[in-house]
């Protein structure tokens, strides 16, 4: 009989995706291959159309949201709130091949079955908002296992519930989050106490919610994470990779600095443009990653010196600012980088740092939160809080090439720790003794 797991879609719906997106795809990928029929639960800003083409064809629609008034939208999730009190029946949807989902397929995972419901993850944080109760999914034939890859107020009828906890930055950083504090803390809480299991990604996020949130020892498992990039990225020859940099960046080979991530507190772009400034390294910093909250400082100091340097000849840019890469691109990014640097306060994991070391480029990261764990001894540390470490770290890695082939050596080797063929060890291990 086969093995049925069905992960939320919350992640996967975002446009250009985010660390969790990333997690949420290898894991529902690894656990197909592992022979567990998978499913994805996805939002819908209506309610899903009883024709099956309709439905496939508005769950594809980037302005599916847009033609519903806000009027309408505020009386739904009024009227959804008295539904969650009798449980919430997920719409199957068939993908019939009338959609041509080509551009889709590197945000889609692979999946056997997929299912919609009106604007599922919003009323399911309103409803444990006042009733401090988790919404219930109801399927006709329910998962072994309901994987939810980020803490949401759901559960699965008549399944496993498991729950990943990625970081408790919320409450560890809470100067660095939007979350509402009291509401977050106590969705923890529930999530500790209720979850069938919880998995974690890093031993330090393991302590932190055996610590914090008085869950379990025996219900946490850290799983860490993984990380793959197509293969038609990783075979690019260096002469092509110069040539994707000259011809879409006007950067040169080993000739820049990269940061790459969101844009927000905890990753400390403030203190790592300082400590770049101060470093005078001779080479430029390229940043890349959305605009996000808090970092209002931060986005005038780029804009000051992007102002100061329209005058100057283009090789003699210091500071280069891209919204957004491809993933493709971002690939070609990070190996033409002479050292990614990525001084964040904390992370649950830190995705750039085994994205980097997987492509031999050298990192220079904090010596915080769970980042030592990820990097071992492939990095170049520094305190995050102190902006002359980082200009001392940002001066050597530049300057010093030995230092440089080195740590990439000991990154590609580091990097191994965390490949998917491990990943889908640990995680076999995990879901065989839940079900």
């Amino acid at each position: 009989m086969s093995r049925r797991i069905y992960f939320d879609g919350l992640n996967l719906s975002l446009e250009h995706g985010t660390g969790i997106a990333t997690y949420t795809r290898v894991l529902a990928n690894v656990v197909r291959d592992l022979g567990f029929e998978v499913g994805v639960v996805y939002s819908s800003p209506h309610r899903p159309p009883k024709n099956a083409l309709l439905r496939e064809i508005t769950f594809f629609d980037a302005n599916n949201a847009a033609h519903i008034s806000r009027f309408r939208s505020r009386y739904n999730r009024t009227i959804d709130q008295f539904r969650y009190a009798r449980g919430v029946r997920p719409t199957p949807l068939d993908l019939s091949g009338a959609v041509i989902t080509e551009q889709f397929l590197s945000r889609l995972p692979l999946h056997d079955y997929m299912f919609m419901a009106r604007n599922v993850f919003i009323n399911a944080r309103n409803y444990f908002a006042w009733s401090g109760r988790f919404a219930e999914l109801a399927f006709d034939v329910p998962p072994d296992i309901f994987h939810c890859t980020y803490q949401l107020p759901i559960r699965a009828k008549a399944a496993c519930n498991v729950y990943t906890i990625h970081d408790l930055v919320p409450l560890r950083l809470p100067f660095a989050t939007l979350d509402n504090k009291r509401q977050t803390y106590r969705l923890l809480r529930k999530v500790a106490t209720e979850a069938d299991h919880i998995v974690t990604v890093s031993e330090q996020s393991r302590r932190d919610i055996i610590e914090f949130l008085g869950a379990d020892p025996k219900r946490v498992t850290n799983t860490y994470e993984s990380v793959g990039f197509p293969e038609e990225y990783l075979a690019r020859s260096d002469e092509v990779v110069t040539e994707q940099l000259q011809s879409t960046f006007q950067l040169e080979k080993d000739g820049y600095l990269l940061f790459y991530g969101a844009f927000e507190p905890k990753k400390n772009v403030g203190r790592l443009i300082e400590a770049y400034l101060m470093s005078a390294a001779d080479i430029p910093l390229v940043i890349t990653g959305p605009s996000g909250w808090g970092t209002t400082a931060e986005a005038a100091l780029l804009d000051q010196l992007r102002e100061e340097e329209r005058t100057l000849p283009h090789g003699r840019r210091r500071l280069y600012r891209f919204e957004y890469a491809s993933r493709s691109m971002l690939v070609t990014l990070i190996r033409g980088a002479r050292a990614v640097l990525f001084p964040s306060l904390y992370e649950g994991f830190g995705l750039p740092v085994l994205e980097a070391m997987l492509l031999g480029t050298p990192v220079v990261t904090s010596r915080t939160s769970s980042l030592p764990e990820i990097a071992g001894d492939a990095s170049l540390y520094v305190n995050p809080y102190e902006t002359d470490d980082i200009a001392r770290a940002i001066k050597t890695i530049v300057a010093d090439a030995d230092l440089r082939a080195e740590l990439s050596r000991r990154g590609r080797v580091q990097a191994e720790r965390f490949s998917v063929a491990h990943y889908r060890e640990r995680v076999a291990a995990l879901y065989d003794r839940l079900c």
